[in-house]
């Protein structure tokens, strides 16, 4: 299986570069840095090619921030060096992740359990997923969530799922993670590894390069309040659509 990981980076976050250059030379795989869309140089034009509200229910109830939709856009360039190479599947990594010991066999797993159609997930944490196991080696283990869980720290998309996620978001109107979450709008098979061999170190290279993010009150509450309504809704209509 010829798999290419894409460490997408912003370029102008001079402080992750060290990082990621020496994340390309730790990994077991080939790797290359992919050329973030860089969110300050995105006009309001630019926005309203790809991005809509209320485009699917249930409906996102916050509007994105111009940061998230560059990095929606940052994910679908990975997604298109997949198809545009030819490769069985792509590793799709942010540039402030760091990977454990553990990590190269936890890999391998993934990849000898990789189907076409296949998005398998690395996550930074455990909660909140639940689901069936269906390959496991040692301590290794790939299981298939109910409701896959937020974050786009890692992933290993196939080929298939790369080109089917592309054809579902030309437009779309909430961040990627939970644009994966809605299973009825792709046929793409998500799963998840296990144990937890990756690290979010953001705080290590400067902190987030997330811009205009809501820190009023109002704002901070409003978003505590309708969080949890939407991942039960969310959940409640993959039960029913699937």
């Amino acid at each position: 299986m010829t798999v290419t990981a894409f460490i997408i980076h912003l370029e102008r976050a001079t402080k992750r570069g060290e990082h990621v250059r020496g994340l390309v030379e730790r990994l077991p795989v080939k790797a290359e840095i992919v050329d973030a869309v860089d969110a300050l140089e995105m006009g309001e034009g630019d926005i309203a090619a790809v991005y809509a509200r209320s485009l699917h229910s249930p409906y996102y109830p916050f509007e994105l921030r111009k940061s998230e939709v560059a990095c929606f856009l940052s994910h679908r360039k990975a997604w298109a060096a997949i198809v545009d190479r030819k490769l069985d599947a792509g590793l799709i990594i942010e540039d402030d992740v760091e990977v454990d010991a553990g990590f190269a066999a936890q890999l391998q797993l993934a990849i000898d359990t990789l189907q076409p159609a296949d998005y398998i997930r690395f996550p930074r944490w455990p909660r909140g997923e639940a689901g069936a196991e269906i390959a496991r080696d040692g301590a290794n283990s790939i299981m298939e969530p109910e409701l896959p869980g937020l974050g786009m720290q890692m992933q290993l998309v196939g080929r298939d799922a790369a080109i089917a996620l592309l054809a579902a978001t030309e437009r779309f109107d909430r961040p990627v993670d939970t644009t994966i979450q809605m299973r009825w709008l792709h046929p793409v098979r998500v799963l998840s590894a296990r144990p937890i061999t990756i690290r979010e170190i953001d705080f290590d290279l400067g902190g987030s390069v997330v811009q205009g993010k809501n820190k009023t009150f109002a704002g901070r509450l409003k978003r505590e309040i309708l969080r949890p309504w939407y991942r039960v809704t969310l959940y409640l209509c993959n039960k029913v659509r699937r």
